[in-house]
C-alpha cells in the first residue's frame, strides 16, 4: 500500500511516496540550546517545537501525522483478523457503550433536571421531568451539528423554572454562559463570556445570581490572561459589563472560586484556592444584614493548611468538611453566626475517607427538621455509606451496595425527605442512579441509563497489594479474563497476558472501581488491565496525596514501578508484555516511568502528557500546578522538577519502549508542546529500530483535554489499543 511521507530536511518539507514504514524517523534539528538556571545547565535541544505556529513546527507536526498515518494503517492490517480489527473493535467499543449514561436527579419541587445519554448520542443533554414527560432542554448537537460543542455545567434556579448552562467548543473548555426559561426552552439572558470553570448560584425568585467570571484580557499580560478570576452578581436581563464584582480583588491571580447560596437565600458561601494547592479559605455573608451586590465577608477559615467546604444546611447550621487535623477528612458544625466556633460530628476514621454527606429528615414529604445524617467514605478506593444520627454523630447503620464498587452524587430534595439518590458503578456496572428512603433497608435502582448494553465478557477482579521502595502499601485492582484466573482459590493467573498498567497518582484524584469500555474490550481479548492506586492520588487521603507531591513526588513513579514488578512477580505479565499507560497528569507518570525504567515496558500510551517540567508552568494552565510540582524559579524546587523531568531525562543511546503520544491542538490546559519536544527527543535518542518500537505522535485537531463526541472518544481508543495490542503482542505476531 502506497503510503505519503512528509520528510523534514532542515526547514524543507519534502513530500515523497513509499510502499512501508520507513527504516528512519524524519529528520529534524537539534539545537545546543542551554538555559543556566541558579547555576544549572539545562539543555533544551527542541525548543523550537514550542512555537505550534511556527513553519518548521507545523512541517515536523506533518511528517508526524504522516508516519503516525502509515504506522497506523499497517498495524490495522496486521490485526485485521481478530478482535482489534479496526471495523470489529470500533464496533464492540460503541456496544459496551451502548447504555449510555444517566446522571443523578436535581430536583425542584415535582420537577427534576438530570442528564441523559443514549447509546448512539454523540453528546449528554440536559433534560427536564415533570407529571410523567420530559423534555430536552439543552442539546450540544442541536446548538452545533458538528460536534464540536461540549455542554461544560449547567445550574437551574431554587424554583426550576430557569436554568443556567454553559458550553464551549473545539475543545478549548472557554465557557459561555446562557440562562434558558425551563417552560419555552428559549434562551433568556447570555451569553456571558470568560466563564469556565464558573460555578453559579442563584438567589431565591430567579432574578440574580452569583458566578465566576476572569477578567477582561486586554490589558493583561498575555501570561496572566487565562487567570485573574472574580465573583460577580448578575441580574438577568442585564448586560455582563454591568455586573458587579464582590469578590478576589487583591487576592492570588490564580484563584478557583466557589459559589453556593442557602437554600432560604440567607448565606452566601464563598471559598478560594491558589491553582490547584491543596488549600481552600472560606467565607461566608449574611445576605439579610447586607445587599446582594456588596456582600459582607466573614472568614471562616482562611490561611489553613488544609482543604475545607462548607455550607449552611436547611436545618441552619453550617456544617464544615475539612482534613484539617483529619487528612482523611472529618465533619463539623457551627452556628453561622460564630462561624469559626466548631463542633465535631464525624471524626476521622483511621482508614476511610470521607468524601460526602447528606441530610434527611424522618418523614416523608420535607418540611421537618432533619434527623439522619448519611456519609459516604472511600476504603482503599471501594465506597461505603453509613447512617448517623445528626445530633451526636452516633452511627446508626450502613447502606448494603451492589458490590465493591464507587458511589458518588449523593443528592435529596432541597425541601428534604427521607429519599437520597446515588450513582453506583463497579467494573462490570454501568452508572445507575439508586435510590434508597430512610425506612427502608435495600438501595433500589432508580434509573438505569436509556440504552440496552451488549454481553459483558466474564472477568474477575482482584486486589493487589504490594510494597514500594520505602515501604509504603500500595495497591492496584486487576481486572482479567476468568478463565486466566482459573480457580476462584487461586490468587494468581494459569499464564502470563498481555497487560496495560494504568496510573494517574496526582492532585488528590482517586481511581476509584468504575465501568470502563476500554478496559473491558482489553479484557474480553485477552489482556489483563490493571489500575494502581499511586501515592499523589486521594485513594488514602490528603496525607497520601502530599507524600506524591512537590519534592515527593518520585513516591509516584516508584510506586508503579512497584505495582508493575508485582505484576511480573505474580505471573500476570513479563516485560515484553506490559504496557504502561495515562493521561495528562497520568502521562506525565508514563514519561517518568519510560524514562527511569526503560527495560520493564513493551510500550506506553502517554495522552495529553506534561513531560518538560522545567517550562510547564509557562503554557496553558501550568502556573496554578505549582503546589502540586513545585516552582523552577526556586533552585530546590527546581532541582526536583529536573530529577523526573521526562523531557530531560532522555539520554542518547538507550532503548525505549513504543511509544505513542496522543495530543489535542485545542488543549488549553496541557500544552502539545510538551509531546512534540519529548518525542523528537525520544526519537532521537532510542536504539530500537522505528519498526520493533516506534515513538509515533497522533495529533487530533479541534478536540481539547476535556469532553469530546462518543464517536471521536471511541476512534482515539480504537487507535490507543491497537497500538498496546500489536506492541505487547495481544494481536498475534507482529
Amino acid at each position: 500500500m502506497a503510503t505519503t511521507i512528509v520528510r523534514l530536511i532542515g526547514r524543507q518539507a519534502v513530500t515523497c511516496t513509499s510502499v512501508s514504514i520507513p527504516d528512519a524517523y524524519p529528520p529534524d534539528r537539534r539545537d545546543r540550546l542551554v538555559d543556566h538556571l541558579h547555576g544549572r545547565a539545562v539543555a533544551d535541544p527542541y525548543r523550537w517545537l514550542e512555537d505550534a505556529a511556527a513553519p518548521e513546527t507545523q512541517a515536523w507536526s506533518a511528517a508526524q501525522d504522516a508516519l503516525w498515518s502509515a504506522w497506523r494503517d499497517q498495524t490495522a492490517a496486521r490485526l485485521a483478523d481478530g478482535p482489534f480489527a479496526t471495523a470489529t473493535l470500533t464496533a464492540r467499543l460503541h456496544q459496551l457503550l451502548s447504555a449510555g449514561f444517566v446522571s443523578v436527579p436535581v430536583w425542584r419541587g415535582d420537577r427534576y433536571f438530570f442528564t441523559r445519554r443514549s447509546g448512539d448520542q454523540e453528546h449528554p443533554v440536559v433534560v427536564v421531568a415533570e407529571g410523567g414527560t420530559e423534555r430536552v432542554l439543552v442539546d450540544p448537537v442541536a446548538l452545533d451539528p458538528s460536534g464540536s460543542t461540549t455542554l461544560d455545567a449547567w445550574q437551574p434556579s431554587k424554583e426550576g423554572d430557569l436554568i443556567a448552562y454553559q458550553v464551549s467548543t473545539g475543545g478549548t473548555e472557554e465557557s459561555v454562559l446562557r440562562v434558558l426559561e425551563v417552560a419555552s426552552g428559549q434562551d433568556v439572558d447570555g451569553p456571558v463570556d470568560r466563564a469556565r470553570y464558573s460555578p453559579v448560584a442563584w438567589l431565591p425568585g430567579g432574578g440574580s445570581f452569583y458566578y465566576v467570571r476572569r477578567l477582561d484580557p486586554a490589558g493583561l499580560p498575555d501570561a496572566e490572561r487565562q487567570y485573574h478570576r472574580r465573583v460577580w452578581w448578575h441580574r438577568l436581563g442585564t448586560d455582563p459589563s454591568e455586573d458587579v464584582e464582590v469578590f478576589g480583588a487583591g487576592l492570588d491571580l490564580t484563584n478557583y472560586y466557589g459559589v453556593q447560596v442557602s437554600r432560604d437565600g440567607r448565606w452566601l458561601v464563598v471559598s478560594a484556592s491558589a491553582g490547584t494547592a491543596p488549600r481552600t479559605d472560606v467565607w461566608l455573608a449574611d445576605l439579610t444584614a447586607s445587599p446582594p451586590d456588596a456582600p459582607v465577608l466573614n472568614e471562616v477559615v482562611v490561611g489553613l493548611d488544609a482543604e475545607t467546604s462548607a455550607w449552611v444546611a436547611r436545618d441552619g447550621r453550617l456544617y464544615v468538611h475539612t482534613d484539617a487535623d483529619a487528612p482523611r477528612g472529618r465533619l463539623l458544625w457551627a452556628d453561622p453566626t460564630a462561624p469559626r466556633d466548631w463542633h465535631p460530628l464525624l471524626p476521622e476514621d483511621p482508614e476511610a475517607v470521607l468524601t460526602d454527606v447528606v441530610l434527611l429528615d424522618d418523614q416523608p414529604g420535607g418540611g421537618t427538621a432533619p434527623t439522619t445524617l448519611l456519609a459516604s467514605w472511600q476504603r482503599h478506593a471501594v465506597s461505603e455509606i453509613t447512617v448517623h444520627d445528626l445530633r451526636s454523630g452516633a452511627r446508626t447503620g450502613r447502606l448494603p451496595l451492589p458490590g465493591l464498587g464507587s458511589v458518588s452524587g449523593l443528592t435529596t430534595r432541597p425541601e428534604g425527605g427521607t429519599d437520597v439518590w446515588f450513582t453506583y458503578t463497579d467494573h462490570t456496572t454501568v452508572p445507575t442512579v439508586h435510590c434508597w428512603t430512610q425506612d427502608g433497608t435495600t438501595p433500589t435502582v432508580w434509573a438505569a441509563p436509556p440504552g440496552a448494553l451488549a454481553d459483558l465478557p466474564d472477568v474477575t477482579v482482584r486486589h493487589l497489594t504490594t510494597t514500594s521502595a520505602d515501604g509504603t502499601t500500595v495497591r492496584a485492582f486487576v481486572v482479567a479474563p476468568t478463565a486466566l484466573v482459573g480457580a476462584a482459590d487461586q490468587d494468581g493467573p494459569t499464564h502470563p497476558a498481555p497487560t496495560i498498567l494504568y496510573g494517574y497518582g496526582g492532585f488528590q484524584i482517586s481511581l476509584d472501581p468504575g465501568y470502563s469500555a476500554t478496559t473491558l474490550a482489553w479484557v474480553e481479548a485477552g489482556g489483563v488491565y490493571v489500575v494502581a492506586n499511586l501515592r499523589g492520588g486521594g485513594e488514602e487521603g490528603e496525607s497520601w496525596h502530599r507524600d506524591g507531591m512537590r519534592g515527593a513526588k518520585q513516591h509516584v513513579f516508584d510506586d508503579l514501578h512497584a505495582v508493575a514488578d508485582a505484576l511480573v512477580a505474580e505471573g500476570w505479565t513479563t516485560p515484553d508484555r506490559l504496557a504502561v499507560w495515562g493521561g495528562s497528569n497520568g502521562g506525565l507518570l508514563v514519561g517518568a516511568t519510560i524514562t527511569q525504567r526503560p527495560a520493564g515496558y513493551a510500550a506506553a500510551v502517554c495522552s495529553a502528557p506534561l513531560l518538560d517540567m522545567v517550562r510547564y508552568q509557562r503554557f496553558g494552565l501550568g502556573v496554578t500546578w505549582t503546589e502540586e510540582y513545585g516552582d523552577a524559579a526556586v533552585p530546590e524546587e527546581l532541582d526536583w522538577l529536573l530529577a523526573y523531568s521526562p523531557y530531560h531525562r532522555v539520554q542518547d543511546g538507550t532503548a525505549y519502549p513504543a511509544t505513542l503520544f496522543t495530543v489535542f491542538e485545542g488543549d488549553t490546559r496541557v500544552d502539545p508542546l510538551h509531546a512534540r519536544k519529548t518525542a523528537a527527543a525520544l526519537q532521537a535518542a532510542t536504539t530500537r529500530p522505528l519498526a520493533d518500537a516506534p515513538v509515533l505522535v497522533r495529533r487530533e485537531t479541534g478536540v481539547g483535554h476535556g469532553g469530546r463526541a462518543l464517536s471521536r472518544s471511541v476512534a482515539l481508543t480504537v487507535d490507543q489499543l491497537q497500538f498496546v495490542a500489536d506492541r505487547t503482542g495481544a494481536g498475534g505476531p507482529s
